[in-house]
């Protein structure tokens, strides 16, 4: 059920697209679902980095794997325990751009006999793999989407889908390959057809195909997997497939539906009448997607910039940090308690500190 609820559930805002678009709800599918799905995004988040902000912090709590800074001639870790904000913001940027500490992370597994069991420890770099081809394949794909939302599509934009289209960058730069039978052989595989094949599409397919049957096949990860993980791979990966039809198997009207793209992002919204069933499907998962993003576990996409075991610098030897929440506490000490109950204490026969005067 952690893995068939989702699927049927993506299955059905597939089928509603497609009931949708021969109905001729394309406005409702076009226009209102995609700013109710960007509204619910835009207030999820805000109220998400409210609550992380309001969250007390009274202490500093970095995780960290290396040496703190303390005497002299002992060598610190720079990066893996930072005392600073240089060793802090390295520490930051490799945690989101090359995923650090998945790198570093491990698996453990239980092997030897019942009567001696032994411990392993294993890597998990296919895991780090799968990740970072998701992730940045992932922000690949949205920035070219960008070209749909400027009448002049920026250069940078430009840049990144020519090195993306395979096919273009090799056979722009004859100087990175052989020419001659080379190039012809890497126009064959490069090329489904018209337009070229983007290298990410295939990539982004695999990675989330990937990650998606590890938590079906690996026990120990399917054990931990809830339906709240299972249902965005399915989500994103139908994302991926409806876009790859569209590009390369059931084209559409890509005029249409930039003029939709425009018309949204200036709030006159006009929708086409040439644009398929297809193109509604690919658009209902992203707005289903995107107002999903602040209630899922996607949202650590910001919680990690927020997060305290990762932009606090462990500096709890040099500053003493005071708690700004403390508030006055009425106490009742040792020596009141004693006042108290001093007589009922020594006819219990429990010792006391002072005698009564």
């Amino acid at each position: 059920m952690r893995f068939l609820v989702p699927l049927v559930a993506v299955l059905v805002l597939v089928l509603l697209a497609i009931a949708g678009a021969g109905a001729h709800l394309q406005f409702l599918l076009g226009v209102v679902v995609p700013y109710a799905a960007l509204a619910i995004f835009v207030l999820g988040m805000i109220a998400k980095v409210v609550g992380w902000g309001k969250a007390p912090v009274p202490f500093r709590i970095p995780t960290t794997c290396g040496q703190q800074k303390s005497l002299p001639w002992i060598k610190q870790n720079k990066i893996e325990n930072p005392s600073g904000a240089g060793g802090t913001f390295i520490r930051m940027l490799l945690e989101v751009l090359v995923f650090r500490t998945l790198w570093r992370n491990l698996r453990t597994e239980m092997h030897g006999t019942p009567d001696n069991p032994q411990l392993v420890y294993k890597s998990t770099r296919w895991l780090w793999l799968g990740g970072m081809m998701f992730h940045w394949t992932f922000l690949i794909i949205v920035i070219r989407h960008l070209r749909f939302f400027f009448q002049r599509v920026p250069g940078f934009v430009q840049s990144i889908e020519h090195v993306d289209n395979g096919l273009k960058f090799l056979t722009t730069y004859p100087a990175v390959t052989n020419p001659g039978k080379l190039s012809a052989a890497l126009h064959g595989f490069l090329q489904v057809g018209m337009p070229m094949l983007y290298v990410t599409d295939i990539l982004f397919i695999t990675a989330v195909t990937y990650l998606l049957l590890r938590r079906i096949f690996i026990p120990q990860v399917k054990y931990m997997t809830l339906a709240n993980d299972s249902f965005p791979l399915f989500l994103i990966l139908g994302i991926g497939i409806s876009g790859v039809v569209m590009r390369y198997f059931h084209r559409v009207d890509v005029v249409g539906v930039k003029n939709l793209a425009m018309g949204l992002v200036s709030f006159h919204p006009v929708v086409p009448s040439s644009v398929g069933s297809i193109f509604y499907v690919h658009l209902l998962l992203v707005s289903t997607l995107l107002a999903y993003f602040p209630f899922s576990k996607l949202v650590h996409f910001g919680g990690v910039f927020l997060s305290p075991t990762r932009n606090l610098a462990n500096n709890s030897r040099e500053v003493r940090h005071i708690n700004p929440w403390n508030y006055p506490v009425e106490v009742h000490t040792y020596e009141e308690y004693e006042n108290d109950f001093r007589a009922k204490m020594k006819m219990a026969g429990v010792p006391v500190e002072k005698e009564e005067d």
